[in-house]
C-alpha cells in the first residue's frame, strides 16, 4: 500500500484554489509551481525577474527540506517564463547558480501571463527521494 505525504506552505492560495504544494507517492515528489510568495502567501517583487527567481528557489528549498531531499535529487523541472526572450539569460544564469553541476531535465515555456500581476516566473519540479548523487 502506498502512503501519500502532502506538503503545504500554509498560504491562503492553497485552500482558495484547492491544491497542495507537493505530494509524495513512493519515491517521487511532484511539486506544484513555486513562485515568489512570502511566508504569509503574499506575492513579492512584481516585475523583478531576478528577485522573483531568487524567492522561487528559496521556496524550492522549503519543499526539499520537508522531504529531506537535496537539489541533486530534483530530476525534472518545468519553468513558465513571461517575456522568455528578454528573460532567457537570467533564467539560464539562475538555473546554473541554483543547480551547480547537477543537470535535471528541463522544459522552459514562454507564457503571456501568470497568476499575479507582475509575476514573471513559476517553476514546478519532480524529486526522486531515492536518487543518490
Amino acid at each position: 500500500m502506498t502512503t501519500i505525504d502532502l506538503f503545504n506552505h500554509n498560504v491562503p492560495a492553497e485552500s482558495d484554489f484547492g491544491y497542495s504544494q507537493a505530494i509524495k507517492s513512493d519515491d517521487l515528489v511532484h511539486v506544484s509551481g513555486q513562485l515568489s510568495l512570502d511566508e504569509a502567501g503574499d506575492f513579492l517583487h512584481a516585475d523583478d525577474f531576478a528577485a522573483q527567481l531568487k524567492q522561487t528557489y528559496a521556496n524550492f528549498d522549503k519543499v526539499l527540506n520537508h522531504y529531506g531531499a537535496t537539489r541533486n535529487q530534483i530530476i525534472s523541472q518545468t519553468l513558465y517564463v513571461v517575456n522568455l526572450r528578454r528573460n532567457a539569460r537570467a533564467t539560464s544564469e539562475g538555473n546554473l547558480t541554483y543547480f551547480g553541476d547537477h543537470r535535471p531535465v528541463s522544459t522552459v515555456l514562454g507564457v503571456t501571463e501568470l497568476t499575479f500581476p507582475g509575476q514573471v516566473i513559476e517553476i514546478s519540479f519532480i524529486i526522486d527521494t531515492k536518487l543518490t548523487a
